[in-house]
């Protein structure tokens, strides 16, 4: 009688773990309430220790903004070029002015793509890791002897 109640309270206790998954875990070995708590606690501790440690994406609105600078240097000089009889008479202050302006331009687009790469990594990273942390977890208790289902 004793057994079959602890396993009942076992059955119904279900496991909020930091990353946010929800799982029930069955001790098939006869574990104490005590000695799950205790295996729980472990294995989330290991299974934190298993996320990637390598750095979060950045810089990527710099590195968009360097690279849209260039080009947007470079597409000034390209049309500039394309119209040379007006483009000689240019005095070079003027085409300085103009390769800045239109660098300044396409690096503002430069850096708002170069911010969304930089979030779509992250959160691809983020997935990753959830699902890393996850299965660490559950590996960790079913080797302890417990059923954990999602």
């Amino acid at each position: 009688m004793n057994r079959f109640s602890a396993v009942g309270l076992c059955v119904a206790f279900s496991v909020i773990a930091g990353q946010g998954w929800a799982e029930s875990v069955v001790p098939l070995k006869g574990q104490s309430s005590q000695q799950t708590q205790a295996d729980i606690s472990e294995c989330h501790n290991i299974a934190a220790g298993s996320v990637s440690t390598t750095s979060t994406p950045s810089g990527g609105r710099i590195k968009g903004a360097a690279v849209g600078a260039a080009a947007g240097a470079t597409a000034a000089e390209v049309r500039g070029r394309q119209h040379d009889e007006f483009y000689d008479r240019v005095d070079d202050d003027t085409k300085q002015d103009y390769r800045q302006n239109r660098a300044g331009q396409t690096a503002a687009a430069g850096a708002v793509i170069g911010g969304a790469r930089q979030r779509q990594e992250r959160r691809a990273q983020n997935k990753t890791n959830a699902t890393t942390t996850s299965t660490a977890y559950s590996s960790c208790l079913q080797g302890k002897g417990y059923q954990v289902s999602p």
